[in-house]
């Protein structure tokens, strides 16, 4: 759907948003955009310390000591991974005096990490499938 034709206000964007969830109107185009930013999210969540640090992030926000403490790397290793998340627009940040606080950008990513853990559980422990 071109910028011109999207709906206006809130409302527009929520029913459009849920049209895609569903498939309902999506073109081609649509759904490769989807799934090239998918694959994109995948591809930043296929780094076991940022999976660490996202995963921590879903329970509450957090600073960087706090973070490292969390997912057992470096310093310098932890800053540069939240940054590769920030600049992705997976975490945000607000300032608390001298420190700087991460939180998740949106609660899809907790649920999407949540599940990739439920997977790695089934995985570990042979446990049977299910929906």
């Amino acid at each position: 759907m071109s910028a011109g034709t999207r709906p206006a206000g809130a409302q527009g964007a929520r029913a459009e948003q849920h049209r895609a969830d569903r498939g309902d109107g999506a073109d081609r185009g649509d759904r490769g955009d989807r799934l090239e930013v998918a694959a994109s999210v995948l591809a930043l969540l296929a780094d076991r310390t940022r999976l660490s640090l996202v995963e921590r992030l879903g329970r509450g926000e957090a600073d960087v000591t706090t973070l490292t403490e969390a997912c057992g790397a470096a310093r310098p290793s932890v800053s540069q991974h939240l940054a590769k998340l920030r600049l992705a627009g997976l975490v945000t940040t607000r300032k608390d005096g001298r420190r700087v606080v991460y939180a998740l950008g949106h609660g899809h990513l907790r649920r999407l990490v949540d599940e990739a853990l439920n997977v790695a559980d089934h995985e570990l422990r042979s446990l049977p499938p299910h929906d």
